[in-house]
């Protein structure tokens, strides 16, 4: 090889790891004296080239036509998927490159019959059996790393956590390719975690590839069998992307229109047991030993029993050796199993305003007796008319211990919510959850209610109650769409927003809660992305569903109808809030309460400056420190109980907003609301960042499940009653 051939080559190889380049003039000169040598180009710089044609805006008539005449490799390399899927084409022949060429095709929004036809031959000419091996091996890749990473320079995008943009449209024919393959559990998993990885967000560009998670969406509508329409339920409850999310409703509406069924009824149906015999608990033999799958505490455990009787934790090596296959779906149905129980979670918490019924023997079937869904069910409150009921083992019984009469099996069964109920019943729920162990998958007996104050009667339209925090922008988004709002992420620039919203049909409401950004680009208050890092809120409005949305400006100002966004307009009259149910007040003010206690600064142990310039110290300081929301409250009560029961109670006790811990240096005192420290006399802040995963003190019986915070708290405690034994460098200098 010539010295030119060798600086060409090492050119090409330099460039192969760029994104892109737009000097056309030296890479179509690299292309024509390699192919005049006789040369092949290198894949990732072939990568290259093909990318840096796909922008639009870079466009060479030139290099286009030559890389027209580039006929490998068929995929970009340098995606761990490409790369395996190029290997196999490798091996099958011409068979496989003719499936990698169609996979290309798939450019539409969704596969035509002709497209379809030519898939399936396919995957008769490479034998069912061996396509869908393939297909279940590149689309458990698609979520790994770059093979070949990218050069991201400064401030701009990490193209390494995109997926490569001239491969995505045979991802996107890789999906409808599944779809085609005989009805599985595998196949239904692997695309539901394609949906997933390809809505993986990257920071400043928003869902990793849309259009590919909408294939994956499209390919479940399009297959046959329970498990497909399982997947689309549970991502149902789980994907936040308007675009996905509304493909997903539409195709949940259509499985129940051609079933005759309910949107509802399908999401209840469509839940599988997984294998299980009983709720919470199934059998396999295999061999001489017995597969054990079991849920406790909200998670499913695999254990085996030999043939002695004795239960261990690993596969005996026999059944390793003689049913790898069987060990390997075992192993998913945990994973399944786990990823379901949260979506269903998810689900029932959200009955609270479904205004949704069922007949008891209805209810029994979809929710108590299911395998899955009865390891929940079974540990809530239900109505059964207006009668109160819960599992207690055997059955649902009444407060006082009574079975469900015989009468009141026509009655309709719905989810039990502490608005409205006597004080003394829900303290007696309570109580009797507590005597049999159950811990709620969510807050139920223990749910925050938000009732209307008289300064919510004086002002009529709106609430205050959670006006006037400070919140990081992205958290706030983040946690609206779980919890069902839509809320737009707010750029520093001259247009119009909405407030968060949150659509409550089955009442004909709409929830919003009225934001505004903070700052600008002098004050260090912008993303890279020109998005505001944090927002101010303000009022909670209800409006009437049909009523025209509310639009301001991002950095503040009134809002008003959307009929014309800067028109001067009065806004919509809102709705009186002592007309808005009291059961919709709560919930709405619920989650604002959870938006602000989740996200507020005032919770980041680092922000005792105050932020940038110290704007923010005074927020900072009376949130951290100050009064405590309902959320809190419920933590102090909890917390009172439960210092009892921990290996540090006689260092502990609950004194008004504050946890106080003795330790040996000093005294602690952790406030209910943020976490945040404070060392006595003095009141010297103590900043502490928990680690991820950070271990608390084990309180024992917990009557719900969710409330990180207190898990943050707790874990403070353990540390700080325990002083003299911390190693930590940055906490010691502070002690």
């Amino acid at each position: 090889m010539s010295r030119a051939q060798i600086a060409r080559r090492s050119r090409m190889e330099e460039l192969g790891t760029a994104h892109s380049l737009h000097q056309y003039h030296e890479l179509i000169t690299l292309v024509r004296e390699e192919q005049e040598a006789g040369g092949r180009l290198p894949g990732p710089f072939v990568a290259l080239l093909r990318r840096t044609m796909l922008e639009t805006y870079a466009y060479s008539p030139e290099l286009q036509a030559l890389l027209d005449r580039i006929e490998d490799p068929v995929l970009n390399p340098g995606e761990a998927w490409a790369d395996r899927a190029l290997a196999d084409a490798a091996e099958l022949g011409d068979p496989g490159r003719r499936l990698l060429m169609h996979l290309k095709q798939a450019t539409a929004a969704k596969p035509s019959a002709a497209w379809n036809r030519a898939a399936a031959a396919l995957i008769d000419e490479i034998g069912t059996e061996a396509a869908r091996r393939l297909v279940l091996d590149w689309l458990d890749r698609t979520g790994s790393p770059r093979t070949h990473p990218l050069y991201v320079a400064p401030r701009d995008r990490d193209h390494n956590a995109l997926f490569d943009p001239y491969n995505t449209d045979a991802l996107r024919g890789l999906a409808w390719l599944a779809a085609l393959l005989p009805p599985s559990q595998d196949v239904a998993r692997a695309l539901g975690a394609l949906v997933e990885t390809a809505l993986r967000k990257v920071r400043g560009i928003g869902p990793r590839a849309p259009k590919v998670a909408n294939a994956g969406v499209t390919a479940l509508s399009l297959a046959d069998g329970d498990a497909a329409l399982a997947e689309l339920a549970r991502l149902s409850t789980r994907v936040t992307y308007k675009g996905t999310l509304k493909q997903l409703s539409a195709a949940l509406d259509a499985k129940a229109e051609a079933l005759g069924l309910t949107r509802e009824d399908i999401e209840e149906l469509a839940v599988p047991s997984y294998g299980l015999t009983e709720v919470g608990r199934g059998e396999r033999r295999l061999g001489d030993s017995t597969a054990v799958l079991e849920i406790h505490g909200g998670k499913a455990v695999l254990t085996w029993r030999t043939a002695a009787g004795k239960t261990v934790k690993s596969v005996p090596a026999a059944v390793r050796r003689d049913f790898p296959d069987e060990v390997k779906e075992l192993r998913a149905a945990v994973k399944d199993i786990d990823r379901m129980l949260t979506a269903v979670s998810e689900r029932l918490d959200r009955l609270f305003l479904a205004r949704r019924g069922w007949e008891l023997w209805s209810w029994r079937e979809r929710f108590l007796d299911h395998p899955i869904v009865g390891t929940l069910a079974r540990r809530l409150i239900w109505l059964v008319g207006d009668t109160p009921v819960a599992f207690d083992g055997t059955d649902i019984r009444t407060l006082e211990g009574d079975p469900v009469c015989v009468p009141k099996a026509g009655a309709r069964v719905e989810l039990w919510h502490p608005v409205g109920r006597p004080d003394r019943e829900i303290a007696a729920w309570r109580d009797r959850l507590e005597q049999l162990g159950v811990t709620q998958p969510f807050k139920q007996t223990h749910r925050e209610v938000y009732p209307l104050t008289d300064a919510e009667r004086t002002t009529g339209t709106y609430s205050n109650r959670f006006a006037g925090h400070i919140l990081g922008q992205y958290q706030f988004n983040a946690l609206a769409a779980v919890r069902g709002w839509t809320a737009k992420l707010r750029l520093c620039v001259d247009d119009a927003y909405p407030p968060a919203v949150r659509e409550l049909p089955e009442w004909g409401l709409r929830a919003e809660y009225w934001i505004e950004g903070v700052g600008g680009s002098e004050d260090g208050d912008l993303t890279d992305s020109g998005a505001y890092a944090r927002i101010t809120t303000d009022q909670v409005r209800f409006h009437r569903i049909d009523a025209p949305a509310n639009w301001a400006h991002a950095g503040g100002g009134e809002y008003r109808p959307s009929t014309n966004r800067f028109s001067r307009t009065a806004p919509a009259e809102p709705v009186p809030l002592s007309e808005v149910p009291a059961l919709v007040l709560s919930e709405a003010l619920r989650d604002v309460d959870l938006f602000v206690g989740v996200s507020s600064v005032g919770n980041d142990p680092t922000w005792q400056d105050g932020g940038p310039r110290g704007r923010f110290r005074d927020y900072w300081s009376a949130y951290g420190f100050g009064e405590l929301s309902e959320t809190a409250a419920t933590r102090r009560d909890l917390l009172t109980r439960l210092v009892a029961r921990l290996a540090i109670a006689d260092r502990c006790t609950v004194e008004g907003r504050f946890l106080h811990v003795r330790g040996d240096r000093h005294a602690y005192r952790i406030h209910l609301g943020s976490g945040n420290v404070l060392i006595d006399p003095h009141e010297r802040y103590l900043c502490i960042v928990p680690e991820r995963g950070a271990t608390a003190a084990d309180p024992g019986f917990l009557p719900f499940e969710g409330d990180r915070m207190l898990t943050v708290i707790l874990s403070k405690a353990t540390l700080l009653a325990r002083d003299s034994e911390i190693t930590d460098p940055t906490i010691l200098s502070q002690l």
